[in-house]
């Protein structure tokens, strides 16, 4: 790297229920600098959720994401003109990262409804341990394992 890389900041807690982890994904969700209309898509989807599971939405949603994150993935390595998929193991950071991304995917993918509602859904299915982002977590856990083989080239 020829710059010295630049240093992580701290993400203050979000208004409503004072969660770092909530905060971050209001980031992501966040279109256009929009913070407060993704806060209003997040916490209508929390609402949705209350109201569906009788739980508190924080429990479903750490459950969610407990449920999302991967411990493997693959990445491709070039050995001796061929490209291998290495599966590697996922640092903490990018475990929530992949997780976010994923959710939010899975989310935009389903149309005609509201974002808070597919969101609730989403993370309702998530919390359960089905639904499209836990779909996609599974191939990514499926093609590791599928390329164990190829685990000795990993540095």
């Amino acid at each position: 790297m020829r710059h010295k890389q630049a240093p992580k900041r701290e993400i203050a807690p979000d208004p409503k229920y004072g969660n770092i982890t909530v905060a971050k994904f209001i980031n992501y969700v966040m279109r256009g600098g929009k913070k407060t209309v993704a806060q209003k898509i997040i916490y209508g989807a929390f609402d949705i959720i209350a109201e569906k599971t009788k739980q508190d939405p924080r429990d479903v949603f750490d459950n969610a994401f407990k449920n999302l994150q991967p411990t493997v993935e693959v990445k491709s390595k070039r050995v001796g003109g061929a490209n291998y998929q290495i599966p590697i193991p996922v640092r903490g950071e990018r475990r929530l990262a992949l997780a976010f991304r994923w959710l939010i995917a899975a989310t935009n993918a389903k149309k005609g409804r509201p974002m808070a509602q597919k969101l609730a859904e989403e993370l309702i299915a998530a919390a359960n341990n089905e639904g499209e982002a836990i779909k996609k977590k599974m191939d990514v856990h499926r093609m590791a394992d599928a390329n164990r083989a190829f685990a000795h080239f990993a540095r």
